[in-house]
């Protein structure tokens, strides 16, 4: 399996608690919920699709239970994000948690060292292993170059402060873009796939004059 990270990002790189003022409060922020003013009709259309392609969930502690309080009230049978995520396989990244804990439908536990485990899931045969949120989970993946793809919408918006998708100090890495579109309607948020290309170095070059002519050096 191929694993993909999907989230909702600000201009600034925020990408915490966009859907609700308590959605994630940690570290005091106040601004959750960020998100909503801007989902105008079309403006979260590309999320169906993401769920289309997950073969399985991988979700970090804090965004299973958000999740499972939330997704598991949702009963209808044509919303694809419920089904699936109330249905299909689901691996959360816990210490802490029991088995007991984690009873919504297809759900394992998985302790110890992340990394590995991740690297035997991805061995497996299938389509895609998805991550959602996740915020200290995603990081732990993108530092080990486990992230094949991220999915991300896009928003004109200043959030100020908050868990930001690369923080300072995340490994360096090239991506290329495969997918964009700036969606109809509302704000206008722009809809972002991006593959691995480079993992470990961004690389450099520098601008220079030659011949009273620009040229890269």
């Amino acid at each position: 399996m191929e694993l993909s990270v999907h989230t909702f990002v600000s201009l600034d790189g925020i990408m915490q608690g966009p859907g609700g003022v308590q959605e994630d409060p940690s570290n005091g922020f106040e601004r959750g919920g960020w998100l909503v003013p801007h989902t105008h009709a079309g403006q979260l259309s590309p999320v169906d699709g993401w769920f289309r392609r997950a073969d399985a969930f991988l979700l970090g502690r804090t965004t299973f239970e958000m999740m499972r309080t939330y997704w598991s009230q949702v009963t209808d049978p044509e919303n694809i994000v419920a089904t699936a995520l109330n249905t299909w396989q689901k691996y959360v990244v816990s210490d802490t948690l029991s088995d007991a804990d984690t009873a919504w439908g297809k759900t394992t536990v998985l302790r110890g060292d992340i990394v590995d485990q991740v690297r035997r899931l991805k061995e497996q045969p299938g389509g895609e292993l998805q991550v959602h949120g996740s915020w200290q989970l995603v990081r732990t993946l993108h530092d080990a170059g486990l992230v094949d793809t991220y999915r991300l919408l896009q928003f004109p918006v200043v959030v100020g402060d908050g868990k930001r998708l690369f923080a300072d100090g995340a490994t360096p890495a090239t991506y290329r873009i495969t997918e964009s579109e700036v969606l109809s309607g509302g704000a206008g948020a722009v809809s972002l796939t991006l593959r691995q290309a480079g993992f470990g170095t961004t690389g450099t070059g520098e601008f220079v004059v030659r011949d009273g002519k620009e040229a890269i050096a």
